[in-house]
């Protein structure tokens, strides 16, 4: 075909009677199927040009993320912003001629979340606005509350991290804090954060990969034997790094339910600090250098778990001036406003889902995807707007040129990410296999592959390939045409925390592509600067024409993606002390961000 080209291959012109030789020798069936190396991977080229020519002049990507953002607020889980956010998505892909948009319920979610109204003053020693953002699922002051500031940290800033990461000892500081200031808060603003340290930030704030990350990259992980699997797990390690590591080794089902059983723990305090009465519980964040205020959640989502008191976050400057004016006894007051709404009328948890049917293959499927879902601080922009919007554009390009595509495309936009994977897991659970007993379903033989995005706003640089030494030939050709939009990394590393992890988990080739940092680990993430001002529209354009092509080329190759084999079950899960989180067995839905 006209356009298309093999990279990697060569001729057989020249080689005279050796090579007549060779042919001969060849001819033997069992000799040809021993000796025969393996086929170079095809690239439609002119496909290729024609996507690059549609996503980089006639973009519509930054139309998708406006909508997402700017038009549309954070889209909390459950909320009437992910709603809204849902419904738009569909009417657009409906309107680009996609099949069948539609709602896929995945199991139970929980109690939707969103907020109305937020303002944080201190009126006393002095005037001063207070910079903050509420916490997910937070409780209501019930219209504005003044009341006395008192410092009562749950644990110091050098053994937090350790306490959390460890269950026991967790559930044992929450009982003792119990116990400490049991009767002391009533009526109070509990700060419950020592004083944060603010380190001179000493690195820029954004930055483009480099040779030397590339170098990084492009090197296999330092090995790390894995240890003996064994759930549940009561512990993990404080430092970062590792704990980082061990997380990426274990079995998500298994991390899912040590931070769902660590979030239980979360509520026990917010159980005691609401029998209390506490007007509020103030906190903070070690994340950034100050003047940003990161936010996640407050208490559980589940229907069955207590609300938690009216809990804000400050940004560390503001929080700080809190603590030494407690500490030298000058007796600060603030005034907090908080109107928060709860929505249990709609508890399950759905994606949305649509497909551009295929031709010749179009029993077998190729999927990409993004989360929907985001935090509330900001416009969830960059975590994950930017790649929903480039998984939207990547479709639209590739119905607009009407290219011939052999298999299934199939979009999805997951809810529930920063629950713990929610959406993705209930979906591979529903459609592929399920992860503790490797149980298949039919449609696991009929996956090609899922191409994943949810690392911010940067340009693709590459992508990551699970330890899938097979599929590095496949990336190497198809990639090489964007060499010069600087893709160029392929690293045998894995990655971990987004939606292509519970496709990998039980066997099937899923990739999250690396991206340009930019401010995302940063700044942004998290964050009440994650807004759409924070996201370059040359990277999405430069994104959704690298993640189109992938799609085109493995929705047209002639064999299924390589895969990895599938893993062995889970081996049984020992039963749950209940003297370490005093938690009512969960069911496997459930999960927590770790």
């Amino acid at each position: 075909m006209r356009g298309r080209t093999r990279t990697g291959g060569g001729t057989a012109a020249g080689f005279g009677a050796a090579g007549l030789a060779l042919a001969v020798l060849m001819a033997s069936p069992a000799v040809a199927r021993a000796a025969a190396p393996p086929q170079p991977e095809e690239v439609d080229l002119e496909a290729v040009h024609r996507i690059k020519e549609e996503g980089l002049q006639r973009s519509k990507v930054m139309d998708n993320l406006y909508a997402l953002t700017d038009a549309n607020g954070p889209r909390v889980t459950g909320s009437p912003g992910f709603r809204s956010a849902a419904d738009w998505a569909v009417r657009q892909l409906k309107s680009w001629g996609l099949a069948d948009p539609r709602f896929e319920t995945w199991g139970k979610f929980g109690r939707g979340w969103d907020v109305v109204r937020f303002r944080a003053e201190m009126i006393a020693p002095s005037y001063a606005v207070l910079r903050g953002v509420p916490r997910a699922w937070s409780g209501g002051t019930g219209g504005p509350a003044r009341g006395d500031v008192i410092l009562a940290p749950f644990a110091t800033e050098r053994e937090e991290d350790e306490i959390r990461a460890d269950l026991p000892r967790y559930r044992a500081q929450v009982d003792a804090y119990a116990e400490q200031w049991k009767g002391k808060l009533r009526g109070k603003f509990v700060l419950v954060d020592p004083l944060r340290k603010l380190d001179l930030p000493m690195k820029p704030a954004v930055e483009r990969l480099d040779a030397d990350d590339f170098a990084k990259l492009l090197a296999a992980p330092e090995p790390r034997p894995l240890p003996p699997i064994e759930w549940p797990i009561d512990r993990m390690p404080a430092d970062e790094e590792a704990r980082r590591a061990l997380s990426a080794a274990l079995p998500g089902e298994i991390t899912s339910d040590y931070g769902n059983r660590r979030l239980a723990l979360v509520d026990r305090l917010n159980a005691f600090l609401k029998s209390e009465q506490v007007l509020g519980v103030i906190d903070s964040d070690k994340r950034g250098p100050g003047g940003i205020v990161f936010a996640e959640r407050a208490g559980s989502w589940y229907l069955d778990t207590p609300t938690a008191p009216p809990t804000i976050v400050l940004e560390s400057e503001s929080y700080n001036r809190l603590v030494r004016l407690a500490e030298h006894g000058a007796a600060p007051r603030v005034e907090v406003d908080l109107e928060t709404r709860f929505h249990d009328d709609a508890t399950d948890g759905f994606n949305v889902v649509a497909e551009i049917p295929g031709g010749a293959k179009k029993g077998e499927i190729v999927m990409l995807g993004a989360h929907l879902d985001s935090w509330h601080g900001g416009t969830g922009a960059t975590d994950n707007a930017a790649g929903c919007a480039v998984v939207l554009e990547a479709v639209r390009i590739l119905k607009s040129l009407n290219l011939r595509l052999d298999r299934t495309v199939r979009v999805a936009l997951w809810s529930g990410e920063e629950q713990g994977l929610l959406g993705s897991r209930g979906y591979v659970k529903n459609h592929f296999a399920d992860p503790v007993t490797m149980a298949v379903k039919p449609e696991h033989a009929r996956l090609s592959g899922y191409f994943n995005l949810d690392n911010g706003a940067g340009k693709i640089r590459g992508v990551y390939l699970q330890g899938n030494d097979a599929m590095r030939p496949v990336f190497e050709a198809w990639l090489l045409p964007f060499k010069d939009l600087g893709v160029e990394a392929i690293s045998i590393r894995n990655t971990f925390g987004t939606d292509h992890k519970p496709f990998d988990a039980v066997g099937l080739p899923a990739f999250q592509f690396i991206q340009d940092p930019l401010d995302y680990e940063t700044r942004t993430h998290h964050s009440d600067m994650d807004v759409a001002d924070r996201v370059p529209p040359g990277d999405l354009m430069q994104a959704a024409v690298v993640m189109a092509s992938c799609v085109y080329q493995a929705a047209n190759r002639p064999a299924l993606l390589p895969r990895k084999p599938l893993p062995p079950p889970l081996p049984p899960k020992k039963p749950q002390p209940q003297d370490v989180t005093a938690q009512t067995p969960a069911s496997s839905e459930r999960s927590a961000a770790n």
